[in-house]
């Protein structure tokens, strides 16, 4: 196995599979493919990897462990590192929010060590501040795609393309149609992660009101906090003494409109900042506390959706529909959060206790381009179906399972509407995907 492109003339190179989008899903995709013994590149927009692990460093991984149990794969794979790791660098804890069920709390920096090991170790071909300059197409494939970055630009043929972008930019610059939000356009508010460190857990966490929402109303009133801080949100990080803060979102946040992004990151900024001041002066246990890993950069919860081969919908979901081509369970709640100019969170259940559901892999399959498979928050659902498949386990699993079908793409010679959705879940189970092909979790 290797990872060495074919290269005709310079600025030109040929790869069996170029996944673009180094998040949850990307480097999941990227691994998978790389070991199917696939020449593999991997392409990032920014300067690590990471996805939303890097944005908000420290997010605990949920939605792993649908019923208190694992769902396998690639996921499971890395966490495992993570635990055996010597000392332990993650821990399996239950979420603050019963309906969330069990989480991984991790140290962030040796999370993102391993994932770049588990690259390494496959021979994927990893390129960094790396972007789309152009997307040619010729009928229903994609014939070629222009990167520009630090190397200047290289021209790019492969046999399949992975989408991991999270924005779906690849797909909507080959002219696939997508939805932007939900059926009005609005989206999820973004959020700005960090962290406050010797913050006296014993005192910090002993409190009735898990969250401060009647105090966070009485300083709002006051004008001591911003109105959308409607709940002080912060969770036990890994280490003693460290508390993750999920607390500032902004709502009407376009994460496709940079100029907008920017000015909202400032504010966001700005509302960190306030809130970790507040915190020491009023709050139990954060009187020696101070700010530090504070996310470089917005948290995107939402922007395009994809149109597939299958969409997602809630009544299926609320079914706890298992599909024969099902690639990764899941439970999680519909969290919704900020959508649009509403000021609220949603942790409602998707579906009856006691069950779970499945994400079809048709949901990641095209409808026309043949060479183009998609994997991550670009998935075809419905809004309040997408509010719920958006974990980042899930991620993961969606980006294993694409590289899977790719690779029976490339070795059969059909195009990716033309790979059997059962042999894909089949091909998942067989890599230790829990809950899916016929199997219960």
């Amino acid at each position: 196995m290797h990872s060495s492109a074919q290269t005709a003339r310079p600025g030109e190179e040929s790869w069996d599979i170029a996944v673009l989008g180094a998040g949850p899903a990307g480097i999941a995709a990227a691994v998978t493919a790389a070991r199917s013994g696939r020449r593999t590149l991997l392409v990032e927009s920014s300067d690590r990897i990471g996805g939303v692990m890097s944005a908000c460093p420290g997010m605990m991984l949920g939605a792993g462990y649908p019923l208190g149990r694992s769902i396998g794969g690639f996921f499971e794979e890395f966490v495992q590192r993570l635990y055996q790791a010597h000392p332990p660098r993650a821990q399996r804890r239950d979420c603050a929010i019963p309906e969330f069920g069990p989480e991984v709390v991790y140290d962030p920096d040796y999370a993102l060590f391993q994932l770049y090991e588990m690259l390494k170790e496959a021979g994927v071909c990893l390129r960094l501040s790396t972007r789309i300059r152009a997307v040619s197409c010729r009928e229903t494939r994609i014939d070629s795609v222009c990167l520009f970055g630090p190397e200047g630009d290289r021209q790019v043929s492969a046999r399949i393309w992975l989408d991991c972008t999270g924005n779906g930019d690849l797909a909507a610059a080959a002219g696939m149609p997508f939805r932007l939000g939900d059926q009005n356009g609005s989206m999820m508010g973004a959020t700005l992660t960090f962290f406050m460190e010797q913050v006296d857990w014993e005192a910090a966490f002993a409190r009735p009101d898990l969250y401060h929402t009647a105090l966070a109303e009485k300083e709002i009133r006051q004008g001591r906090l911003h109105p959308d801080i409607r709940e002080i949100y912060f969770l036990r990080g890994f280490y003693p003494g460290s508390v993750f803060f999920n607390t500032i979102t902004l709502p009407g946040v376009n994460g496709l409109d940079e100029p907008g992004l920017q000015k909202a990151l400032q504010e966001a900024r700005r509302r960190c900042f306030e809130l970790a001041e507040f915190c020491r002066e009023e709050l139990p246990g954060f009187q020696r506390a101070y700010l530090t890993r504070l996310g470089p950069t917005l948290g995107i919860r939402e922007t395009r959706k994809l149109e597939e081969m299958h969409c997602l919908t809630i009544q299926e979901i609320g079914e706890a529909t298992k599909f024969p081509d099902g690639i990764v369970a899941c439970d999680n709640p519909i969290d919704d959060v900020f959508r649009g100019d509403a000021r609220e969170y949603s942790n409602e259940r998707a579906l009856r206790e006691g069950d779970y559901y499945t994400i079809p892999f048709r949901c990641l399959v095209p409808r026309q381009l043949e060479n183009l498979l998609f994997a991550g928050r670009c998935i075809c659902a419905d809004d309040k179906a997408f509010a719920s498949v958006r974990g980042m386990p899930q991620c993961m699993a969606m980006g294993q399972s694409i590289a899977l079908a790719a690779d029976m793409a490339c070795r059969d010679g059909v195009p990716v509407q033309g790979v059997d959705p059962c042999a894909v879940a089949a091909a998942m189970a067989r890599q230790g995907g829990k809950g899916i092909g016929g199997a219960d979790l």
